[in-house]
């Protein structure tokens, strides 16, 4: 479904990935691990087409989106890719379901059946009465899971997160964690983890070790 061959990467002088080669299936859970400037970050954003590799092919289900336009590229980051990341990033003046239905809302849907997407998602995560609240009117760990809402609404083929438990307490980064795997069995969902969760990398289907630019285990 994913698949990466000789990625490289380097900012100036300084070279950050050196020839990563992944492949990464449907319904797969997988973990990306390493000490800090491993890698691993650089890896996930092109990975998910936020930044371009300077060397090596990106295929998800087929598609190397690099050779995309500029305005197909968009389209297929917001259909086909779901992001999670550390700090929320949900829009402060708008509710839970309305941050749940942007992507929606940019992919064409109308309000109401984005809205209406939004709340299934929220039944899904338990959420159905924090619909209507700012993202200030919640806890850490509904802000969270608010965000994993949003990266599903528009049932991209893989969700990237980085880092996703690293800003919440354990029994809400547990919750957190349990969640990634109850969307795997419900909806078969693929997600590719950066973090430096023990726990959670350790309960993966894969943990790939990054040192020094390359996967090394």
């Amino acid at each position: 479904m994913l698949i990466a061959n000789g990625i490289t990467k380097s900012y100036d002088d300084l070279q950050i990935l050196k020839g990563i080669n992944l492949e990464i299936t449907e319904g797969e859970i997988v973990s990306i691990v390493g000490s800090s400037g491993a890698g691993k970050t650089t890896l996930l954003q092109i990975l998910g087409t936020l930044d371009d590799p300077d060397g090596g092919r990106v295929l998800m289900n087929g598609v190397n989106p690099f050779e995309l336009s500029a305005n197909k590229l968009s389209e297929f980051r917001n259909t086909q890719i779901g992001f999670i990341f550390q700090f929320h990033q949900l829009l402060p003046e708008f509710t839970a379901v309305e941050n749940i239905a942007l992507p929606a809302l940019i992919k064409g849907m109308n309000l109401k059946d984005a809205k209406a997407e939004g709340m299934k998602l929220l039944g899904l995560l338990g959420l159905e009465n924090r619909a209507e609240h700012k993202p200030s009117q919640l806890s850490g760990g509904e802000q969270q899971r608010i965000a994993v809402a949003r990266s599903l609404i528009n049932r991209p083929a893989v969700i990237f997160a980085d880092e996703p438990s690293g800003n919440l307490d354990s029994q809400n980064s547990s919750e957190l964690h349990q969640l990634f795997f109850n969307l795997r069995d419900e909806l078969k969902q693929t997600f590719v983890i950066v973090t430096h969760n023990n726990e959670l990398a350790d309960m993966t289907d894969r943990k790939l070790v990054m040192r020094d630019g390359l996967i090394i285990d």
